[in-house]
This record gives structure tokens, sequence and C-alpha cells, in this order.
């Protein structure tokens, strides 16, 4: 097997070129979560930034402030949960054969 390192270094330049591609595209990702049988709604990016909290007229009621924290920070944590995933398949796929399977090679730190 001939290793050429030149090639090598070119190509980890372009896994860290596609990476930062991916990364920025991750705010086209989206998730929503849902809590209280979708009475709360939290959109969020794959950046982990929330672009979005939308609360049934119901729910607001000085009352029932408390429940309504709760449920928004559920259906914040279900977003923040689901978009991880989509966020870790969209880097994959974009740099999918870019390099080749190298056992115990693990990129997840080129995430950020």
């Amino acid at each position: 097997m001939n290793f050429n390192m030149m090639d090598m270094f070119g190509k980890m330049k372009e896994v860290q070129s596609r990476m930062k591609e991916a990364q920025e595209s991750l705010t086209a990702v989206t998730e929503t979560g849902e809590s209280g049988a979708g009475l709360v709604k939290v959109t969020v990016n794959g950046l982990k930034n929330v672009l979005s909290i939308e609360i049934d007229a119901d729910l607001i009621k000085p009352d029932d402030k408390e429940m309504l924290q709760d449920l928004i920070v559920a259906a914040t944590n279900k977003a923040m949960a689901n978009v991880e995933t989509k966020a870790r398949e969209h880097l994959r796929q974009a740099t999918e054969g870019l390099l080749p399977n190298i056992p115990g090679l693990n990129l997840d730190g080129l995430m950020g």
C-alpha cells in the first residue's frame, strides 16, 4: 500500500472545508419539539438556536405560569435532542466519501 502524506493532507483540507460548509448550512436543519399534547411547540435549528415558540392561547393564564414554563422546557429539550441527531446525519452526508473508513477515526470533534 503506497501512502502519500501530501495526498492525506490535501484530503484533510477538503474535509475541513466541507465540514465548515456543512456546519454553516446547519441553520437550514430544523426540528420541532412538542409538549402538552401539542399545546407548546418549540422549533430549533441545527446550531441549537431556538427559532420559534408557539403557545396555545388556552395556556396563557397567570395561574398556569409554572405549568407553561415546564411545557416550554420540555418542548425545547425534545427539539434539541432531535435536532442533534439530524445535525449529525447532515454532517455525515456532507463528508461522505471524503475519507476512507479508518477504524478509530472520530470526526465528532469537528462538529464544534
